[in-house]
């Protein structure tokens, strides 16, 4: 008898799934993995180095103990477990060619993936509103944004995203998968991958899934459009065009932080649905934008665009090299 590959004994049981899936770099360019794994781990390094400097210097800068860079702690801490979700199946697959990812591996990676993307949304909502109403009511601001508020929508945030994304996991559990299909367009775990690989209806996790991007991304994108509209009415009420430009000069670091974070979530989504025909490497590529430069930008937009932050940055850093120089 010949060799029994380790799925064909599963082949006549009735219900099927697998022990691993296989993760896949960029399509194409196998060959290059390990120079490509250069920018990679170069941009995973300056995301994880960036937004930790971000919040370290909003946790030891008494002066930005404040409701705006306490969303943008918030902020730097999503990008970061943005980061940590996919860095280590990214750079196995790049550094070492190492492409199985374990079933309930991949399931904890996807939720993970799929939750710091909510909560990020989230916070960007909830730093429109702080913009909303610094401009729109300055005198109440301190009184509207307390600490107590910024902790209970942090709370909110947090469980808005847990329990938006929990059923994820179990409804891709309870699917029969194929034996032989066991390879993910990724290196790392998207929902709508990995139901694909299902030998089942997937009709619920269709549908689940779209009505958490709807709930969630585009509620939040909503809300942001209607408070910048807001913010725009109660600009053009100021009489001074110098003080219109000051005002919104405000709101442009959060704008571009915006628009960085949804036009590759938007990218994502339009090609999901409508580029099915498109080679496989602009699914890659685009996916990778998606994951990965935001969590770039978002440090670099906020320290050139933000004195205050900038400051408190260089001031972390050269209290980092004075201990390390203390410590040799």
């Amino acid at each position: 008898m010949g060799t029994m590959l380790p799925y064909q004994s599963f082949i006549n049981i009735s219900f099927f799934q697998p022990q691993s899936f296989l993760m896949t770099g960029i399509p194409g360019l196998e060959a290059v993995h390990g120079w490509i794994s250069i920018p990679f781990f170069s941009m995973y390094t300056v995301a994880l180095t960036g937004n930790c400097l971000i919040f370290l210097a909003v946790k030891r800068t008494h002066s930005l103990h404040q409701p705006m860079y306490y969303f943008l702690s918030m902020l730097a801490l999503s990008d970061v477990g943005l980061c940590l979700s996919t860095l280590p199946s990214t750079l196995a697959v790049l550094w070492f060619d190492y492409r199985f990812i374990g079933f309930h591996a991949c399931l904890i990676q996807m939720f993970f993936l799929h939750f710091f993307s909510v909560v990020e949304s989230s916070v960007l909502l909830a730093m429109s509103f702080d913009r909303f109403v610094a401009i729109s009511n300055p005198l109440r601001y301190a009184s509207v944004l307390t600490n107590n508020v910024i902790i209970r929508i942090g709370v909110a945030i947090t469980t808005r995203a847990t329990l938006s994304l929990l059923p994820l996991p179990f409804l891709l559990k309870r699917l029969n998968y194929c034996p032989g299909k066991v390879i993910l367009s990724h290196s790392f775990c998207f929902h709508a991958d990995v139901m694909k690989l299902a030998c089942a209806d997937i009709t619920v996790n269709i549908l689940y899934g779209l009505y958490v991007v709807l709930s969630t991304v585009g509620v939040d994108s909503l809300l942001i459009v209607v408070s910048y509209s807001l913010i725009l009415h109660t600009v053009m009420g100021l009489a001074s065009p110098r003080e219109r430009v000051r005002t919104l000069n405000t709101c442009v670091s959060h704008i571009l932080a915006v628009l960085v974070f949804y036009i590759p979530v938007i990218g994502v989504s339009m090609i999901h649905r409508f580029g099915k025909h498109l080679p496989h490497i602009v699914h890659a590529l685009v996916a990778y934008v998606y994951l990965v430069v935001p969590p770039v930008l978002n440090p670099i937009i906020y320290s050139v665009k933000s004195k205050p932050i900038r400051g408190a940055m260089f001031r972390v850093l050269n209290s980092l090299a004075i201990d390390n120089t203390r410590n040799l």
